[in-house]
């Protein structure tokens, strides 16, 4: 049993050289302090010295960025401030958990499928690809409108529509690795399936699914800012930033902070998240770490 768990480690052993002459850059530990503030700002929004995101001053309405509002208020008098942090709170809970249900299944199907091929293979492969025929963004529409507005629909949806990437990418590293050297020698020293699986395989993986999950936390968050946006994602009054960049649009043209800051979140929040997938995905590349 030594000899099986040592297989795997000598697989990630020989990798580290490489690995460790791909440094980290400058750009990817400002894209990850960037996401460590908005990720530490929506856990403690509730500890802040922030306005009550809800309360609504019509005296104080569409004010620019003051000492009393930061950032202004909204077109009802509501702090922009306190409403872009709780914002990230909606946000983040559906760029996050999304990603992390399509993942957990869309590994278990890629590796299964990649691992066994076979009927399984052509079974799930035909399925994702009838999942991918549809227009991802029109499908989330219809289902939501469906089903109805709230995070935890938007956050099935978003979900269901990201698996079948998954297993693509879980499949594809699977092959990649099922015919290698320590997994051979796995299977002659009388490895179970189970075991291969989960002591070979699925450790060599989850670097590249790991990248390819900060990718797709990007992706969701712009997609449930769409759905905010056209009034299917996260249900008024509660703040997200696809609803808030929404309830700015009518008043571009005398107050473009209303839409312009909850934009630059969002937009510095998915930047982020892909700079750090493209890093990791750099370090986890191993055409890269031949050359």
């Amino acid at each position: 049993m030594a000899a099986l768990d040592s297989a795997g480690k000598l697989a990630l052993e020989l990798e580290m050289p490489a690995r460790r002459r791909r440094r980290l850059g400058i750009v990817f530990w400002l894209a990850s302090s960037w996401i460590a503030l908005v990720v530490a700002l929506a856990i403690f929004a509730d500890l802040l010295p922030l306005a009550d995101p809800f309360a609504q001053a019509l005296l104080a309405r569409r004010a620019p960025p003051s000492a009393a509002h930061l950032l202004g208020t909204d077109a009802l008098g509501r702090d922009i401030l306190a409403r872009v942090i709780f914002g990230a709170r909606a946000s983040l809970e559906i760029g996050l958990l999304a990603p992390l249900a399509a993942t957990l299944v869309g590994t278990l199907l890629g590796m299964l499928s990649g691992y066994f091929r076979g009927r399984f293979e052509t079974f799930a492969i035909g399925t994702t690809d009838v999942l991918l025929a549809f227009p991802p963004l029109v499908l989330a529409l219809a289902i939501v409108a469906y089903l109805g507005q709230s995070v935890t629909n938007v956050i099935l949806v978003l979900a269901i529509l990201t698996v079948p990437a998954v297993t693509r990418v879980a499949r594809a590293a699977t092959l990649a690795i099922r015919e290698r050297e320590f997994v051979t020698a796995a299977r002659a020293l009388g490895a179970g399936h189970l075991r291969i699986l989960r002591r070979e395989i699925l450790p060599n993986i989850m670097l590249p699914l790991g990248a390819y999950f900060l990718v797709l936390v990007a992706v969701t968050v712009v997609v449930e800012g769409i759905l905010s946006f056209l009034g299917l994602g996260v249900p008024p009054p509660q703040p997200s930033w696809g609803g808030m960049i929404a309830e700015g649009r009518d008043s571009l043209d005398i107050a473009p902070h209303i839409a312009f800051i909850p934009a630059v979140a969002m937009f510095l929040t998915v930047l982020a998240f892909n700079l750090v997938g493209d890093s990791l995905r750099a370090i986890t590349d191993p055409r890269r770490g031949a050359s």
